[in-house]
C-alpha cells in the first residue's frame, strides 16, 4: 500500500531532522536534510506513523537483550509489511536496532510530532503492547521501557492502565479501568468518559490523523474494549 512505496526514497526533500533525520540520511547517503526543524506539516503522516512503529519496535525487540522470531513476525502481521517492501523496512528496523541511539529521543520526537494528538500517541503504545506480547508474554525489561515511552508522551497513570487493560478479553478486563474512570463515579460521568473515549478512539477519526489503515485494527479492538467496558457498568450500575 502507499505508506510503504518507497518509505526510506520517498523521505527524501523532507526536513526530518533529529534522531529520524539521522537514521533515514544514513540509510540514503545523507540526502535527507538534518535540520532540527522537525518533520515539515507537508510530509506523508501515514509514512511518519509507519516510520515511528518500526524504529520503536526494533528498540523493543532488544529491550530484553533478544530479538524473538515472534516479535518480528509480529512486527511483519501488525505493519501488514508487504513482500516487495520486507528489504527496505529491514533496512530501517536493522539499523534502529544496531545503532547506539537510545529509544527515548525517537520517542521524544514522536511526542512532538503528535503534540495534541494523544490518541494517536495512545495507539503508538497499544501497538508496542502487541509487538512486545508476540512471543508470550511482556517481560519487565519490555514493560519498562513501554511505561517510560508512554511518560514521554505525556500520558498518565490511569491513560496506561487504560490501554493495558483494554487489551484483555471482555470477560477478563475491569470496566471501569477502560473507562478511566472510577466504581462510585456515577453513571452520567462515566457516560461523558465513555463518549469522550468512544470519539477519541474511533477508527476514522485515527485514520485523520495519520494512523495508517495497515494498522488500524487494533484500534477497532480498542473500540471494542471501550463498548465492551460501558455495555457492563451499565449492567453493574442498574442492579
Amino acid at each position: 500500500m502507499a505508506i510503504w512505496g518507497s518509505l526510506i526514497g520517498g523521505m527524501i526533500g523532507f526536513s526530518l531532522g533529529g534522531p529520524f533525520g539521522m537514521l533515514l540520511g544514513s540509510l540514503i547517503g545523507g540526502k535527507i536534510s538534518r535540520s532540527k526543524s522537525g518533520f515539515k506539516k507537508f510530509a506523508q503522516p501515514q509514512q511518519i506513523f509507519a516510520l515511528s512503529l518500526i524504529v520503536l519496535s526494533a528498540k523493543l525487540s532488544k529491550s530484553d537483550g533478544q530479538v524473538s522470531k515472534e516479535e518480528l513476525v509480529a512486527v511483519k502481521d501488525k505493519l501488514k509489511i508487504p513482500e516487495n517492501e520486507l528489504d527496505q523496512v529491514g533496512k530501517i528496523f536493522n539499523k534502529a536496532k544496531e545503532e547506539s541511539t537510545g529509544y527515548e529521543p525517537y520517542a521524544q520526537q514522536i511526542a512532538q510530532i503528535y503534540k495534541g494528538n494523544i490518541n494517536v500517541l495512545e495507539e503508538v503504545i497499544n501497538i508496542l503492547f502487541y509487538i512486545a506480547e508476540a512471543d508470550g508474554e511482556v517481560s519487565i525489561s519490555e514493560l519498562k521501557m513501554i511505561e517510560n515511552i508512554a511518560k514521554i508522551f505525556g500520558l498518565n497513570e490511569t491513560q496506561l492502565n487504560a490501554i493495558k487493560e483494554s487489551r484483555k478479553s471482555s470477560d477478563k478486563l475491569n470496566p471501569y479501568v477502560v473507562l478511566e474512570s472510577k466504581s462510585d463515579d456515577s453513571i452520567e460521568i462515566i457516560r461523558k468518559r465513555y463518549l469522550k473515549l468512544s470519539k477519541e478512539h474511533h477508527p476514522d477519526l485515527l485514520m485523520s490523523k495519520g494512523v495508517p489503515q495497515e494498522v488500524i485494527d487494533e484500534s477497532k479492538a480498542k473500540m471494542r474494549a471501550i463498548n465492551s467496558a460501558w455495555d457492563q457498568i451499565q449492567k453493574l450500575k442498574s442492579n
